[in-house]
């Protein structure tokens, strides 16, 4: 009925309507290239809803419910129905899992969140196979569009080539399922909703304001669709006729019918229009219909056919076809004429917008009016034929759709029936099977013919055919185990993709964050030293001085974990030390909040930038040996410099306190058990000093604060035992914080003893923990000549403000920087000098000077010198460049310069010491005269006092 109207609108433009035909088919054949080059695309662009079974309430039961994707935020939402507004939940499928039982009802598959688990079904197993590769398809692409958002920034230089594209479909574990008929797509929402079997077994009572709100819409919605709705029979009939205005001119009455704005109608007929439905009976209500008859004539016509013989129902069965294929046949003609009167219509329309447009181009003044007729209705013609190529397009659409789904019907029904065939024979052959077994098991020797006249089976051979049918039950099983084993598979893989890729994506967002971090906190403190050295300043007027003291105080008052950080700042580090020391003066709070700051930045630049790949070469360097199979070797000294990690500590430690005590614990193996026997039955004199001395230890550290920590009782028992084993020493005052920081590390009170031996009895140099400390302050001369030749213009400035810097370095090399340095630098100093000894001590010694050398030179009173180096070494936070200084700067460093410095510093010291005994000596014995004179004085005085 279409193509008349499309032949006559052609009429006036045939090259425009060829060029527009050729263009159409162009396009439809690239579209159709596309979607086949593009399957996938369009699986994903596809809208995702559709109805499903929900399993809920507290009996478990169905219930029918209307599903819809949304893609910004990757939820699932549910309603009652397709037409509610309102929706009775969502599930969020950005951390969900998906599942399926094996042996459960089909088409039931679970959805798993961390909050719940939605248990759904599908009508069937080919559509809960879809849902879920849909699903599974959905959150993978809003996973990696967020990836790709998030890191777009910050990873753009890290990202390849071609890594940045969303995917467009899943792995292939599993073929892709088409799109299945039913309950699905946009177009299911046009359905009525699935009846339930009770007629409010489908209200929601857990949401009952929703229900309220989606029925009212619902009731509105239904009301206005019924105003609008028409039959699916209906034919618009062509508007009346509207006669001519008498009272106009002809002329005025064609402009009128004419007018774009106008309708034009065609004529009506004078026949009253008859409908007819694909059945071939007409609509009731239009054009002629026969009276329907009532039901008391058909039950009256019942009984009268039934009296009547058998040749007059014979004449009015005849007479009954002749009438309804007339009445057929009546009924082409009117639908025939029906077309005819359309046409007709159709060609007046033609002609009276022919006529109208040439009146209006003859009634034209000028050329230019013309003109601009011509320009419009070429317009009018092109916007028609833009769309007529739409309709054409979407009727294209719409004919490849539904042959698409009558193909895929056909297949399934095809599906069907081969199913229900196999599935027919099967029985059949089970039941003939089971009578044939029952008929064995009565007469297992009596064999068994079959009724068509095969050859006779015996009981084994029915046997066989059993065990077949179970072979084939199982290799059905097996078949769908393998279906969900791939599945699975496809959702562990995913699920590993995007745990990797959110870790990927933390990782580099945390190395940001701690750079950044550490940039702030560098500024920070840069900050900080600014108003340091204002606040020193003299040359400030009061009104400024005032103000960098407000600055200072609002700096002060800040702490470190105000900010969010991902690494908050900790007060103590493994081992229990403060990582940022208290100062007891109050002008030292801002260098105390300065020191903070940059161990704060060093420690997050050195996490990813030293410790990351120390770590790694320690594990490469350890790896597959034993404990005790380490030997020394320049690599392994190499990396003692840079330090142990915490990890591998106490096992090298352990390795090298060993090797240097080998000989000792291998005379006596029970050693440490057999001293603390005897301290505890034969109490040493040194006893009451160690017990004063245990709460003077490490007293800033967490193990050694409480006085009732088991550590302490620890720590006295290493001490006792030490005592015990050198009688030449004893006791003395540093020995406790030695033992200390072996037992921090080793976290054994045997293996603390014997570390304590080495660094005594091996490591040091003899008499250095005697009365005397002669050898300690021999290392005190030895390190005033290296700083003479490492740093003459820092010893210079020393002799200038007469300062003695033994009486701050005598320390250092008496406990090995305990209590002076950072913790984790002190560490870093002991793997070294457990390994190469002594000369460590004064590697770092002059590294710590020369570390702070210009902060000493700008410094000119004695007293600010001394105050200065009295807390400067626990203000150095970069660890690296102190070791680099050590190292590095230092060398040459040889140990035979150093023993030699040692013996002529020692000879000059005894000698010195020889001197100051004689001098000891001749005043005791000049005192003693001296006494006696004085006496014999008195007594003479006394008695001439007699006399």
């Amino acid at each position: 009925m279409g193509q008349p109207s499309q032949d006559h609108q052609s009429e006036g433009v045939p090259a425009k309507t060829a060029a527009t035909d050729n263009n159409q088919s162009q396009s439809a054949t690239t579209m159709d290239n596309q979607a086949q080059q593009q399957p996938t695309e369009s699986l994903s662009n596809t809208k995702l809803c559709g109805y499903l079974l929900k399993q809920g309430g507290p009996l478990k039961s169905w219930k029918w419910r209307w599903f819809t994707y949304e893609e910004k935020k990757s939820q699932l939402f549910y309603y009652r129905t397709a037409q509610d507004v309102t929706s009775l939940g969502r599930i969020e499928l950005c951390s969900a899992t998906f599942g399926y039982p094996l042996h459960g009802e089909q088409g039931t598959f679970h959805i798993q969140t961390p909050e719940r688990t939605f248990v759904l079904k599908a009508d069937n197993q080919e559509a809960m196979m879809y849902w879920l590769q849909q699903l599974q398809l959905k959150r993978l692409q809003h996973r990696e569009q967020l990836t790709g958002e998030s890191t777009r920034h910050c990873t753009d230089h890290q990202r390849p080539e071609g890594q940045g594209e969303l995917p467009t479909r899943p792995d292939d574990f599993l073929p892709t399922v088409k799109t299945p008929p039913g309950l699905l797509g946009e177009e299911a929402a046009n359905l009525p909703a699935p009846q339930q079997r009770a007629p409010l077994s489908n209200f929601s009572l857990k949401h009952p304001l929703i229900e309220i709100q989606n029925s009212v819409h619902s009731l509105f919605y239904k009301r206005s669709s019924q105003e609008l709705s028409r039959s699916v029979f209906h034919l618009e009939a062509p508007p009346p006729w509207t006669p001519l205005n008498p009272s106009k001119t002809p002329y005025q009455t064609a402009q009128d019918r004419l007018d774009p704005r106008t309708p034009v109608d065609p004529p009506t007929p004078t026949a009253p229009l008859l409908l007819v439905d694909p059945a071939g009976e007409r609509s009731p209500g239009e054009g002629r219909s026969f009276p329907c008859p009532s039901p008391r004539i058909r039950r009256k016509t019942r009984a009268s056919s039934a009296t009547m013989p058998a040749a007059l129902r014979e004449a009015a069965s005849d007479k009954t076809t002749r009438l309804q294929q007339e009445k057929h046949m009546l009924a082409e003609e009117v639908k025939a004429q029906k077309e005819l009167v359309w046409l007709l219509h159709k060609a007046l329309e033609a002609a009276q917008l022919e006529k109208r447009t040439c009146t209006e181009f003859l009634a034209a003044e000028c050329e230019q009016e013309r003109l601009e007729l011509l320009r419009h209705r070429e317009r009018q013609a092109a916007d028609l034929q833009g769309r007529l190529e739409e309709l054409k397009a979407e009727a294209e659409g719409l004919r490849a759709s539904l042959a698409q789904r009558d193909a895929h019907v056909a297949e399934l029904q095809e599906n069907i029936t081969l199913m229900m065939a196999k599935n027919h024979s099967k029985q059949e052959v089970i039941l003939k099977l089971s009578e044939q077994v029952a008929a064995c098991m009565a007469d297992p020797r009596r064999t068994m013919s079959t009724t068509n006249g095969l050859e006779a089976l015996t009981f084994h051979q029915l046997q066989e055919d059993t065990e077949n049918l179970k072979v084939g039950l199982w290799l059905d099983d097996i078949e769908a185990y393998k279906i969900q084993n791939k599945f699975l598979n496809s959702e562990i893989y995913q699920l590993t993709k995007l745990w990797r890729n959110s870790s990927e994506q933390e990782k580099s967002l945390m190395v940001k964050c701690a750079y950044l971090e550490a940039r702030n906190c560098q500024i920070e403190s840069r900050y900080l030293g600014v108003l340091r050295k204002l606040q020193e300043s003299n040359a400030l007027e009061p009104g400024q001085r005032e103000a960098v003291r407000n600055l200072i105080e609002d700096a002060l008052k800040g702490d470190l974990n105000d900010v969010l950080e991902l690494n908050p700042v900790r007060e103590h580090d493994e081992y229990g030390f403060k990582i940022i020391p208290d100062y007891e003066v109050e002008d030292m709070k801002l260098l105390a909040k300065i020191q903070a700051l940059e161990i704060r930045s060093h420690n997050l630049l050195r996490q990813e930038a030293g410790v990351r790949p120390l770590l790694d070469r320690w594990a490469q360097y350890l790896g597959g040996r034993p404990a005790d199979d380490l030997c020394p070797s320049p690599e392994l000294k190499f990396l003692l410099r840079c330090g142990v990690p915490r990890e591998y500590r106490p096992r090298v430690w352990r390795w090298v306190v060993r090797a240097r005590t080998r000989s000792l614990r291998e005379r006596h193996p029970d050693r440490y058990e057999q001293l603390c026997q005897k301290s505890l039955t034969s109490p040493h004199q040194a006893s009451r000093q160690i017990q004063l001395d245990l709460h003077r230890t490490l007293t800033t550290n967490q193990r050694f604060s409480s006085p009732s920590s088991p550590t302490l009782q620890q720590l006295q028992r290493i001490l006792l035992a030490f005592s015990w084993q050198n009688p030449t020493i004893g006791y003395c005052q540093g020995l406790n914080r030695l033992a200390a920081i072996a037992l921090l590390v080793l976290e054994s009170e045997e293996d603390a003893f014997w570390c304590l031996v080495a660094v005594v009895e091996t490591i040091m140099p003899q008499d250095y923990y005697t009365k005397t400390l002669i050898a300690s302050q021999v290392d005190q001369r030895v390190l005033k000549d290296f700083m003479a030749e490492k740093m003459p213009r820092l010893t210079a400035h020393f002799e200038e403000h007469s300062v003695d810097v033994s009486l701050i370095t005598f320390s250092w090399f008496l406990v090995v920087f305990v209590e002076s340095l950072p913790s984790d630098i002190l560490l870093r100093v002991w793997d070294a000098f457990l390994y190469e000894g002594t000369k460590v001590i004064f590697r770092y010694a002059l590294a710590l000077f020369k570390y702070k050398e210009e902060d000493i030179l700008n410094i000119h009173d004695n007293v600010e010198i001394y105050q200065y180096l009295r807390f400067f070494t626990k203000t150095i936070s970069d660890g690296r460049k102190l070791t680099n200084i050590a190292f590095s700067d230092m060398n040459p460093f040889p140990m035979k310069l150093l023993k030699n410095r040692r013996a002529l510093h020692l000879e000059r010291l005894q000698g010195e010491l020889r001197e100051l005994e004689v001098q000891q000596r001749e005043f005791v014995t000049e005192s003693a005269e001296r006494k006696d004179k004085d006496l014999d004085t008195i007594l003479v005085s006394e008695d001439d006092e007699d006399l």
